[in-house]
């Protein structure tokens, strides 16, 4: 196996998809309703994986600390009518002591329901850590994060969603799991003391048993129904507001990153009139929800007034009686609350049940576009894949190689090269050939098309793109990154900064900084160079690595290439005049009437007049001279 890349990591395995476009099935084709199921489904494996032994101790402990709550709440309810009983009769001495009793009851509630609260919380961060890992594991695996991003699937910000969402979707199912259980298991503790406590009640001759619970459960049930109607619209409302808000912060995210280029060309106007633009959708889409939830309400806050009143109004006849004393009233009173609350739960959490669909869709479909990116890449059926394996020798074999778009459109077909060790290739062609597609393949980053790869065993191969990655933090990290294993001597990583022109910045190389943002183009390059001299790999991509460098650059930092990296095989895709002096050998990428491309190996034959050319140039040259 490749070891990791400077820049971007190289793969040696990958699957591609066939050279036809997949039918159009598969997750994405599922109906959006269906995408909160499938994320319960999905997430469900923290149950069945490797951290399944906590997932249900951390369960059973929940369930344990929820049955003790709600023996905590049995026993206040059955307070009120010892407490009353003994107030109606006047009982300064049972008053007294149940005074002690509640202090007691309310000591013990507050330890279960803290108990409760440890063990929820606990259950939700290692949740939501599993679902976090099983999420980064599939986007980064087999290069999907970028894949995706070629695709295009339904799965905008995926950041928003692996973070925000996801964290959302774990924290309220199990809210919800434990109060739907609550409230189940509540609605039958206290369903039974308002049976009993309740009696029955005649009426026109006719006795009705268990009166109390079937008033209560008629006005759950309106309640409810009421809540239901008001609140149907409210998810997709939610959902679209959730949508808008990760629009916005992808969209100031976007202008953060490419704050240099807009400065430069003056794009201050045009991106805020987009952010404003973006921000009224997301304040009408507020003001939808808004409207919802302020309808749902005035049904909330009247249940709140009526609700305790409601259950003293019904069994006043009883107490006035003498059938009931002041001690079964109230007793009555607080079951009929506890019950009607139970079976209002759902209603009454409609506003959060919304927020859990919304975020539990956004993560779904993030899930179903990584389902549907293995589709595309020959994992569910497709006969032809490119294929990227051990080389038998020590060369780089392109064997019938054919690339194509992820829709199946062949950009480079027949593609037959073999790459000697220490052989600088430059790989040349028009614009939209597929030279970079090319080197991307052969980096394992590009899985779409067929035919083989042959990789020399355990190759080290690095990836210069045309703009460098920086790691956050000091510059020694980014010399040495992703190998920070790497112990190099301070002088050694000087040395390679002066060579490289960035001799300026070799006492910084213990400062942290955001280097990404502060080193010009074409430093950011000259660091790229760095690494790859720092630590040579077998095989080192390079894809326009000196478009920011003046030919004066280019030409130093080539020559540092061509003579000091002789055991490294290079394969270059640049178009810049100059390069061939510095290359064995020329692949052309020849586009005929609009069809795929084919390769040509031309050799090259001008190789020592351009040094002659260039060579004068050198000896002007500044130590420092930087291409900023």
């Amino acid at each position: 196996m490749a070891r990791p890349a400077n820049d971007a990591p190289a793969a040696r395995t990958s699957q591609a998809a066939s050279s036809t476009a997949p039918a159009a099935t598969g997750p994405l084709g599922a109906p959006r309703k269906g995408r909160a199921r499938r994320f319960f489904q999905f997430s469900l494996g923290f149950w069945r994986g490797d951290a399944k032994t906590l997932a249900w101790a951390l369960s059973a402990g929940v369930i344990l600390f929820l049955i003790a709550n709600l023996a905590a709440a049995l026993a206040v309810n059955r307070w009120h009518k010892y407490f009353f009983d003994a107030l109606e009769r006047r009982d300064l001495a049972t008053i007294w002591f149940s005074i002690g009793l509640i202090i007691g009851l309310a000591l013990l509630s507050a330890a279960m329901a803290a108990g409760l609260l440890h063990l929820r919380m606990r259950l939700q961060i290692r949740w939501r850590e599993w679902l976090a890992r099983t999420l980064f594991a599939r986007w980064l695996s087999e290069r999907r994060f970028y894949q995706l991003s070629i695709v295009g699937a339904d799965a905008e910000n995926p950041e928003a969603r692996m973070s925000e969402d996801a964290r959302l979707a774990i924290e309220l199912l199990v809210d919800f799991s434990l109060g739907v259980l609550n409230a189940l298991l509540a609605a039958l503790s206290f369903i039974s003391v308002l049976w009993f406590i309740g009696g029955g009640l005649e009426i026109g001759g006719f006795y009705l048993p268990g009166y109390l619970v079937i008033a209560c459960i008629i006005y759950s049930v309106l309640t409810s129904g009421t809540m239901y109607l008001l609140g149907s619209p409210l998810v997709r409302k939610v959902e679209e507001k959730a949508a808008g808000e990760a629009q916005l912060r992808y969209e100031l995210t976007r202008v953060k990153d490419s704050s240099e280029t807009i400065a430069l060309i003056g794009g201050d106007e045009d991106e805020r009139e987009r952010l404003n633009e973006t921000l009224r959708d997301l304040v009408v889409r507020w003001y939808g929800v808004m409207v919802q939830q302020g309808r749902m309400t005035w049904l909330i806050g009247s249940n709140m007034v009526l609700a305790p009143v409601i259950p003293i109004l019904l069994a006043a006849p009883k107490y006035l009686s003498g059938e009931m004393s002041l001690g079964s009233l109230m007793q009555a009173a607080a079951a009929f609350v506890q019950v009607m609350t139970a079976l209002n739960w759902l209603a009454d959490n409609s506003m959060r049940l919304a927020d859990w669909f919304a975020s539990a869709q956004r993560v779904a479909e993030l899930n179903d576009a990584l389902d549907q990116l293995d589709a595309t890449i020959g994992k569910h059926g497709f006969s032809e894949t490119i294929t990227i394996r051990d080389s038998p020798d020590d060369c780089v074999h392109l064997c019938a190689l054919h690339i194509s778009q992820h829709d199946g459109k062949v950009m480079i077909e027949d593609a037959d090269v073999v790459i000697q060790p220490g052989e600088k290739v430059l790989v040349r062609g028009e614009s939209g050939s597929g030279k970079s597609t090319l080197i991307r393949a052969i980096a394992g980053l590009w899985p779409w098309g067929g035919g083989e790869i042959l990789i020399p065993p355990k190759a080290m191969v690095s990836f210069i793109p045309q703009k460098p990655y920086f790691p956050l933090g000091t510059l020694r990290d980014a010399l040495v990154y992703p190998h920070t294993e790497l112990n190099l001597p301070r002088e050694a990583m000087e040395n390679v900064l002066v060579r490289c022109g960035l001799s300026h910045l070799a006492p910084r190389l213990d400062e942290t900084d955001n280097w990404s943002s502060l080193l010009s183009g074409g430093e950011q390059q000259r660091v790229a160079f760095a690494r790859a001299m720092l630590n040579p790999p077998d095989i080192l991509i390079l894809d326009e690595p000196t478009s920011a460098l003046d030919e004066l650059s280019q030409f130093k930092l080539m020559e540092y290439m061509r003579d000091e990296m002789t055991r490294t095989m290079v394969i270059h895709v640049g178009h810049r005049p100059g390069l061939e002096a510095f290359h064995d050998r020329q692949i052309h990428l020849i586009r005929e009437a609009g069809g795929p491309a084919s390769a040509h190996e031309r050799p090259i034959n001008f190789r020592d007049r351009l040094l002659k050319r260039l060579r004068p140039k050198t000896a002007r040259d500044q130590p420092n001279e930087q291409a900023r």
